[in-house]
């Protein structure tokens, strides 16, 4: 061996390997991708971020499908990740002016508003609401972790109940993508 191809072998070597980017699966996952919570799988249909302007997502909301059943998956970011498996719920309101800080469903449960919100959308997939367009959020919670979220964008309301999951129950699976 020649000393031009040693010190070329030499050189090679030290070469250092560009590391990995980091993925973060509760934030980066795609339409098509499968999850599991609660050891249920579903498939993911729709997705929506909601941030400010110019800053990053602060929340997710994932659209999941199991057979004919529609969830949403909700992860809201912040010094630890908050999880809530939701089903929509069917109601009636006209005005987000009307929105009251307590909501009492069917009389077995009551709800406290914790938090208002107004937040911009961006959306993949099939979901209740439009990419770019601004959208109000109440957040509610009562006891035993239930908690209630109400969502209007452009005279649409789309009501959640749920409950919050610990992350550690929520898994993604990536799906292959050419």
């Amino acid at each position: 061996m020649s000393i031009f191809k040693r010190i070329g072998a030499i050189i090679k070597s030290e070469k250092k390997v560009p590391q990995q980017a980091v993925v973060n699966l509760l934030e980066d996952s795609n339409v098509g991708d499968i999850v599991t919570v609660d050891l249920e799988e579903y498939v993911v249909s729709g997705k929506v971020f909601y941030f400010d302007r110019g800053y990053a997502p602060h929340r997710i909301a994932y659209y999941l499908q199991n057979g004919k059943n529609i969830s949403c998956l909700i992860i809201e970011k912040g010094r630890t990740n908050e999880c809530f498996i939701c089903e929509f719920v069917e109601g009636a309101l006209d005005d987000p002016n009307d929105v009251p800080s307590t909501l009492d469903i069917d009389g077995e449960m009551s709800y406290t508003l914790e938090s208002h919100r107004s937040d911009v959308t961006r959306t993949e997939g099939r979901t209740d609401f439009r990419s770019g367009d601004d959208v109000l959020i109440w957040r509610y919670f009562s006891t035993d972790e239930n908690y209630f979220f109400l969502q209007w964008q452009d005279g649409k309301f789309v009501a959640l109940q749920g409950t919050r999951t610990p992350t550690s129950e929520v898994k993604f699976m990536r799906t292959n993508r050419p």
